[in-house]
């Protein structure tokens, strides 16, 4: 191996080392994981509800650090609960309030897994949007390490909704099938749009009777092209009756004339 070649190996031995050096600084701690989750999927304002979470595999960089909680539920109470590698209840921690930081996750206590239970009533809606339906933030947890750092490991969202709401988006999604069904009628889609706005406004009531009457539009619409359609058929039949019946009769007179000057 020639000089120049051998100070190229070593260069590039070099940069691979730096890079290795440089990949191993920034690599992330080894990331809190979720286990068993009991979360709700959508909840009706003003109900209780509670989520819960398991956390697991939870040291990596470090091997303390503090649990920190944030919901968007009202009347909160968190239950933060630590298990032993038998799965012995070890400690028992409670909060109230839409947050907590603090919680302290220890290898040296024995903490193995952690359990978070947080309970409380679902908020009221801000706004509807019939395209997004309205959601709340359920539970967020956070790992908060030495010196401040801090990183998300879980954070959920649910649906809510009021039994007005629910009733108003059931018609309007029954609406917009019918009227996908027939091929998006203008007048059908008109009252759709009227519908969704009184929906967005939260008159629900209006929104319903305006969305029963795109469907019924929708449907009237179908019913309609049905019928244009077997009315089309029905004068293609007849077209073509006519046709085979015209070309037999000429086939005969033709049959005739022919006897006769035979």
């Amino acid at each position: 191996m020639t000089k120049t070649s051998s100070n190229r190996c070593s260069r590039l031995v070099q940069v691979l080392i730096v890079l290795s050096l440089l990949v191993t600084a920034v690599a992330p701690a080894a990331a809190v994981s979720v286990g068993e989750q009991d979360l709700p999927d959508t909840a009706e304002v003003g109900e209780e509800v509670t989520a819960t979470l398991t956390l697991a595999e939870l040291y990596g960089e470090y091997d303390s650090w503090q649990l920190a909680g944030s919901t968007g539920l009202g009347n909160v109470t968190w239950t933060v609960t630590y298990y032993d590698q038998a799965g012995n209840q070890v400690d028992q921690e409670s909060y109230d309030g839409e947050s907590f930081e603090g919680a302290s996750v220890s290898i040296d206590d024995g903490h193995d897994e952690v359990r978070v239970r947080v309970t409380g009533t679902v908020p009221p809606i801000e706004a509807y949007d019939y395209e997004r339906q309205a959601e709340f933030r359920l539970v967020e947890l956070q790992q908060v390490r030495q010196g401040g750092d801090s990183n998300e490991i879980v954070a959920e969202n649910a649906t809510q909704y009021t039994q007005e709401s629910r009733e108003a988006r059931e018609a309007l999604d029954s609406a917009a099938a019918a009227i996908d069904s027939a091929g998006n009628p203008t007048n059908a889609e008109e009252t759709f749009d009227s519908a969704v706005n009184a929906y967005e406004a939260g008159n629900f009531d209006n929104a319903v009777t305006l969305a029963e009457r795109s469907e019924r539009e929708a449907n009237q619409a179908s019913s309609d092209q049905q019928r244009n359609q077997l009315i089309i058929y029905g004068v293609a039949g007849l077209l073509v009756l006519a046709v085979l019946v015209g070309g037999v009769l000429y086939w005969r007179s033709g049959q005739d004339n022919y006897d006769r000057l035979g």
